[in-house]
């Protein structure tokens, strides 16, 4: 027997407690919306959810924030999508803006960098979490291994923008069913849930609601609605503006990361990285990994580090505006663009979901993304940790990246990043206390004199 429905106000109580608790990246909150919306509520079963969940990995964007909003929108329509992502993104968001304030105006202060420089450590620390979780559940063949390996190579050593990466592993992935190529079947992760409650036992039951039937009508005008929603600013201020001004290039640049975004928070700050330090000069390598440090520590998904590059660029170059202001307009902007299509993702393909179910090319050129995306995640890394350890570089024609020069080689931050790698490798630290403890070390290592 389903539970009575709660009322849009109950609904969106739920969805501030989780995105007020929404820690720990994308694993870690997708696990959180299990245990309140599953074995807590029963507003909807492991079936349902595990469903919802795999299509929005499909998605481009944060998955976590897309299965909120789809969720919300079985439950209230589009309504209670809307609050359900707002809900979900808003103290992220919130926190990040008010932290690149601080960064922006303060980061220079030595107590401030020695923090910043502690949480480098850590940080790489994650992120190379990241690159054996990831590697170790998808790269089973020898062919997902070598698309890896080019990935990293590609984007590396000769700088291929990372969706021509994505776009290259996809196409891969369906030639290997069109040709029968081994080694592409698709990797499944552990089950989210260790409680199991069945459909008919919850809130939404095993029917499918009325408004969650495919409507073509319904769904260009949804269409129509965000597309506008999406893409009026960026149109509007390239117009305006011109395409050099910063506002313009913040709305194209992140407008179309939020389409390219596959695999996860991790894989697509390489892109990040590359063009908003290499390519507009918004800022240093550095200040990338202190940003994503502040976006560890934060709720909400990981990508709201986007917000903290538009803040910056936008407070570096704010024309006729007060650079506090224009950082704000900035990283405004950058959320905008960056969140608005998840919305539009779910409203318009969710109802046609079903006919993703069970198609074998669709789940090799997946299986081939993930495999590039451990390559570009291995690729961020190593990038980011040779621009701590070395403090100068030389650039060599035809590579992607400097060389480090050896003289410039920073021992206190070697050594940080190695105690970083040591406690989440080998004593299993969790990310919040690897950043906390990383961060005391790098004022401690600044008192002393050594950082």
């Amino acid at each position: 027997m389903t539970q009575a429905y709660p009322t849009l106000m109950e609904a969106a109580r739920v969805w501030a407690r989780i995105g007020l608790l929404s820690f720990g990246g994308p694993a870690g909150q997708i696990a959180l919306m299990h245990r309140i919306l599953v074995e807590e509520r029963r507003w909807l079963g492991e079936k349902r959810f595990l469903h919802a969940l795999n299509y929005c990995m499909l998605l481009p964007g944060p998955e976590a924030m897309q299965l909120a909003i789809y969720v919300g929108w079985l439950m209230h329509r589009v309504p209670g999508g809307i609050i359900a992502g707002l809900f979900f993104l808003a103290p992220g968001a919130v926190a990040i803006l008010a932290l690149s304030v601080f960064y922006a105006l303060y980061g220079q202060i030595g107590p401030v960098e020695a923090l910043f420089f502690g949480l480098k450590a850590a940080v790489l620390a994650i992120v190379l979490q990241a690159v054996v979780r990831i590697g170790s559940r998808v790269l089973g063949s020898h062919a997902l291994f070598a698309i890896a390996v080019g990935a990293f190579l590609a984007i590396f050593v000769v700088g291929l923008p990372f969706p021509l990466i994505i776009l290259v592993a996809g196409l891969i992935g369906l030639a290997a069913i069109r040709y029968s190529w081994s080694g592409f079947s698709e990797t499944h992760a552990g089950g989210t849930a260790k409680v199991q409650v069945r459909d008919a036992e919850t809130m939404l039951g095993t029917e499918l609601p009325s408004h969650a039937r495919p409507d073509p009508r319904r769904s260009l005008r949804i269409a129509l609605v965000f597309l506008a929603l999406w893409l009026a600013p960026v149109l509007g201020l390239t117009m305006f503006l011109g395409p050099a001004h910063v506002f313009a290039q913040i709305a194209a640049f992140f407008s179309l990361l939020a389409v390219v975004t596959f695999g996860g928070a991790y894989a697509v700050l390489a892109w990040v990285a590359q063009e908003a330090v290499q390519g507009f000069g918004w800022l240093a390598p550095g200040e990338m990994l202190d940003g994503l440090g502040l976006a560890e520590t934060t709720p909400g998904p990981l990508i709201l580090v986007t917000q903290f590059v538009g803040y910056l660029a936008a407070f570096r170059d704010p024309g006729g505006m007060t650079p506090l202001m224009a950082g704000i307009l900035g990283a405004g902007l950058t959320t905008w663009v960056t969140f608005v299509p998840c919305f539009l993702w779910i409203f318009l393909g969710a109802p046609y979901i079903e006919q993703l179910r069970g198609n074998a090319a669709l789940s090799a050129a997946m299986t081939a993304i993930t495999a590039a995306v451990v390559g570009v995640i291995l690729n961020l890394a190593v990038w980011f940790a040779l621009h701590v350890v070395f403090k100068a570089h030389v650039p060599v024609a035809g590579l992607a990246f400097d060389i480090p020069v050896w003289s410039s080689f920073d021992f206190a931050a070697a050594g940080l990043i190695v105690l970083a790698c040591v406690a989440a490798f080998r004593f299993r630290v969790g990310p919040v206390a690897l950043l906390i403890g990383s961060a005391l070390a790098g004022i401690g290592l600044n008192l002393v004199g050594l950082a």
